[in-house]
């Protein structure tokens, strides 16, 4: 795919070897390889259009169209621009670790708490607690 790209006129992105640019007489198109999906756009939609039909005689792809979801985000599109949000991704996180009914508070921690050193309470499940945490880094991540 990238020796392809690259014989098609696009130049990798410098932040990102999965970002791919190509620019013609002030038309841009912008392209994201991940994994087996491609996520691209254009400022002319005949270039966008061009670039669909041209892959799809190339590669076995599919089209699926606007995108509306990618990696936990949603994203919608309209005239006031671009809009992005993980509440479906949140809703699964909690959903997982069966806390969808749980509220929000200010303070993380129950208030007049006192923590020792000689903690006797239930051992915490460590694989559990790694994907909680890993979740939540990837939410404040993205």
């Amino acid at each position: 795919m990238d020796k392809y790209l690259q014989q098609q006129g696009f130049s990798k992105g410098s932040a990102d070897n999965n970002l791919y640019i190509k620019i013609e007489n002030d038309k841009l198109l912008i392209l994201v390889v991940y994994v087996d999906e491609i996520i691209f756009g254009s400022n002319e939609e005949a270039m966008s259009q061009n670039f669909a039909l041209v892959m799809q005689k190339e590669f076995k792809m599919s089209l699926l169209g606007e995108l509306t979801y990618f990696l936990g985000l949603q994203i919608q599109q309209n005239e006031g621009g671009i809009f992005l949000s993980q509440t479906k991704y949140l809703k699964q996180i909690l959903k997982k670790y069966g806390m969808e009914d749980s509220k929000p508070v200010c303070t993380p921690m129950v208030t007049g708490c006192s923590l020792s050193a000689n903690d006797e309470s239930v051992a915490v499940h460590q694989p559990t607690y790694r994907s909680m945490i890993g979740s939540l880094l990837y939410l404040t991540g993205t």
